[in-house]
């Protein structure tokens, strides 16, 4: 992994984390986007650029160049979506993680919305999840997604019926604390209420991908996303949230 990190970052309680994989055409936009919606509150914003081939890293650079907030990490090699988040968490220096996908369907006019919803809620409440309205996707995408979503709701009951939207506001603390693998993007509602906080959610207006090519189809998703469901299951049922009512403590 190569990273460019800057120490003169200025302190921000609001880090937004995006993992890119070859969305070169995307970038510039979705960084005006962002600097419009978050800079009037504050923020440092973390690219990890997943391997991608198609000149994303150029694009980066150059969004970069101008704004002394953003920070550009590299993965020499393709790790996939969660590993880049994780990445990004780990390099980000706010209290919030602000999470969404690089290919425009996400629009960051929500995010400062979500992180005062969180806020509200105080430190019952470990995240807010997006949840799309009127998705702009294909019949079948939609099909499979309503299916994946009632399957994993019915075994996980994670409170929320799209834990697929991009669209997350978590603290990082508890992020971190989070069982890492492959798919944890996909399972983060679940995982946070596994350590006994509370998941809000926020209705967000879905848009189409800009542009680019999704990188995940039925196939790539149906097989891997069924047993890492059960996985995920497994890991709830197992997990034991301790509560700590009182310690004592000898004077002497």
């Amino acid at each position: 992994m190569n990273a460019e990190l800057s120490g003169a970052r200025p302190p921000a309680r609001l880090s937004v984390v995006i993992a890119v994989r070859d969305e070169a055409e995307n970038i510039a936009p979705l960084v005006e986007e962002l600097d419009a919606a978050l800079l009037p509150l504050g923020y440092e914003l973390i690219f990890v650029d997943d391997g991608s081939s198609d000149g994303t890293d150029r694009e980066l650079s150059t969004a970069a160049a101008t704004r002394p907030h953003m920070v550009v990490i590299t993965h020499e090699r393709s790790c996939g979506k969660s590993a880049g988040v994780a990445t990004g968490a780990w390099a980000a220096r706010g209290d919030l993680l602000l999470l969404l996908d690089g290919d425009g369907q996400n629009n960051p006019h929500y995010l400062p919305d979500m992180v005062r919803l969180l806020d509200a809620a105080g430190p019952a409440a470990g995240m807010v999840q997006g949840e799309r309205q009127g998705r702009q996707d294909t019949n079948f995408k939609r099909f499979q997604s309503r299916l994946a979503n009632a399957v994993r709701r019915s075994l996980l009951r994670d409170g929320t019926r799209d834990t697929g939207c991009g669209l997350k506001v978590v603290r990082r603390d508890v992020y971190l604390r989070l069982p890492h693998f492959d798919a944890l993007h996909r399972f983060t509602p679940a995982l946070v209420a596994r350590e006994g906080l509370e998941v809000l959610t926020f209705p967000v207006v879905d848009r189409a991908r800009w542009h680019g090519l999704s990188k995940y189809g039925f196939w790539n998703r149906l097989w891997v996303g069924i047993g890492d469901m059960l996985g995920v299951w497994w890991l709830m049922r197992r997990r034991k949230v301790q509560k700590v009512v009182k310690v004592a403590r000898d004077a002497h």
